[in-house]
């Protein structure tokens, strides 16, 4: 077998393992996310070897999506991570062959102390499994790696196993892109979910009246450099927009732009937002054909633009 043909090989056979444990997912599967939805203490993972990367990586998903999470070492425990553990907590234990030494100490430990955990195991006969308060079995037959021996097709069908319950508890908690800002708020991540209020123009809009001429309009827009001008009413309520681009196509067609009005021309429905808008929606929104939004606070006689969102400065954040 060459390289290339190793590499698909271990990639089709981890993929099979996914698949097949996707044809299994029942009931206890459905137990077990109720459970930790209705823990009151924290979701703690633990593994050894391998199987402990798995756990570390499943603490961090839980924790970064709404459920308190964190990876105690079981080689730690007996030099007192014990302490780590509460009564209230759940705690769920990853092991392919589900008799590690190490796991089966943490595992005599929590049943004398009466804290139960979820099980993650390829083993259903292992002792992990036996005195588990859920047993959720990966059936993987047969690792990726050439000698069948090093942990490679069951930890990649562990760390879906716990994405796939890591999404389950969002979907039932109704977890949002709000909710996640809170946990992601540095890097790219973080300013997508950031709100627009952070990023818009607020003082000294380019605001015009209906009744502006082109020509004005034109040395608004000069004037603020965002290439577009907010109409209104007396009243302050929006009732358009003009943009450069409407103001060119006009002119290939007359000589002169004094003598028309805003209102004739202007852009009677023009894209909004509302300054809690997150910037990936606002930049959705855009879809690359709009290069302004105008933010926007509702009011009982209509919408009060109350700023502008430029592509620039989205693209300025290094968010996308």
């Amino acid at each position: 077998m060459n390289i290339i043909e190793r590499g698909r090989t271990t990639l089709i056979l981890e993929s099979e393992g996914i698949k097949n444990l996707s044809l299994k997912i029942d009931k206890e599967f459905e137990r077990a996310v109720q459970t930790l939805l209705d823990v009151k203490g924290r979701v703690i993972t633990s593994g050894v070897g391998k199987s402990g990367f798995i756990a570390r990586k499943a603490a961090a998903t839980f924790a970064s999506t709404g459920t308190p999470s964190f990876y105690v070492d079981p080689n730690e425990c007996n030099h007192g991570d014990f302490g780590m553990i509460t009564k209230d907590d759940y705690l769920i234990l990853y092991s392919n062959a589900g008799e590690s030494r190490e796991i089966i100490e943490l595992v005599n430990w929590l049943c004398r102390q009466n804290i139960k955990y979820i099980a993650i195991t390829n083993n259903k006969e292992s002792t992990l499994a036996k005195y588990a308060d859920i047993t959720l079995l990966i059936y993987v037959k047969e690792e990726a790696c050439p000698l069948k021996l090093a942990p490679t097709t069951s930890t990649t069908v562990s760390l879906a196993l716990s994405d796939a319950i890591a999404t389950a508890l969002m979907e039932v908690r109704g977890f949002k892109a709000e909710d996640f800002a809170i946990y992601h708020p540095g890097g790219s991540l973080g300013r997508q979910l950031s709100e627009v209020k952070k990023l818009m123009h607020k003082d000294n809009l380019p605001l015009i009246n209906t009744n502006t001429t082109l020509h004005d309009c034109l040395l608004k827009i000069i004037e603020h450099k965002l290439g577009i001008a907010i109409v209104i009413n007396d009243n302050g309520i929006l009732e358009g927009c003009i943009v450069d681009g409407d103001l060119k196509r006009i002119l290939i067609k007359q000589s002169s732009i004094s003598d028309i009005l805003v209102k004739d021309i202007m852009n009677k429905n023009p894209k909004t937002i509302y300054q809690n808008t997150l910037i990936g929606e606002a930049l959705h929104i855009m879809e690359g054909k709009i290069t302004n939004l105008i933010v926007v606070e509702d009011t009982e006689k209509g919408k009060i633009p109350i700023g502008v969102l430029h592509i620039h400065d989205i693209l300025k954040t290094k968010a996308f």
